[in-house]
């Protein structure tokens, strides 16, 4: 078996006493979405999650991770962060602003700490998964460990 290439977020994680399954999968760069990686896990939707990145009119960067089969509501995400209004950030401008490139995004070691927001299903989980800060690895945990470390503020930004 191959030894699995540890990541940023796997160093700060190891570093914190933060137990993690490091889940490799085959990436298909046609196709990047979490259904996707989802279905190489062989997981049910519902535990892969999407990290994504907004800025908001008043507080800058933020970070919402949310359910891999679900769409950010801008304007709940929005009010969970304090702004009036939230948009994606630009994905050329993703790695400058986060040092992750698309598909490989996780709030764990971002370049400059951001507020994270955590869609609210995830606290109910045994464990779910998220980037490992890279294509091809998610990292596999318990929600209130990544609540813990990221110091996520658990509430409901996704579309009805």
């Amino acid at each position: 078996m191959k030894k699995l290439p540890k990541t940023n977020a796997c160093r700060l994680l190891d570093k914190a006493g933060i137990a993690y399954e490091l889940v490799p999968y085959t990436v298909d760069p046609d196709d990047l979405s979490a259904p996707h990686i989802a279905s190489q896990l062989g997981e049910d939707i519902a535990s892969v999650y999407k990290t994504l990145v907004l800025t908001g009119d008043r507080t800058g960067y933020f970070v919402c991770v949310l359910p891999g089969d679900k769409e950010v509501d801008l304007k709940k995400a929005a009010q969970i962060s304090g702004n009036k209004k939230a948009e994606m950030i630009p994905m050329k401008d993703l790695l400058s602003v986060t040092g992750y490139i698309r598909g490989g995004c996780t709030a764990i070691g971002l370049k400059k700490p951001f507020p994270v927001y955590l869609q609210q299903e995830a606290a109910s989980l045994p464990f779910f998964y998220v980037s490992a800060g890279q294509r091809g690895l998610q990292l596999k945990l318990d929600p209130r460990e990544y609540i813990g470390f990221t110091s996520a503020t658990v509430g409901n930004f996704i579309s009805e």
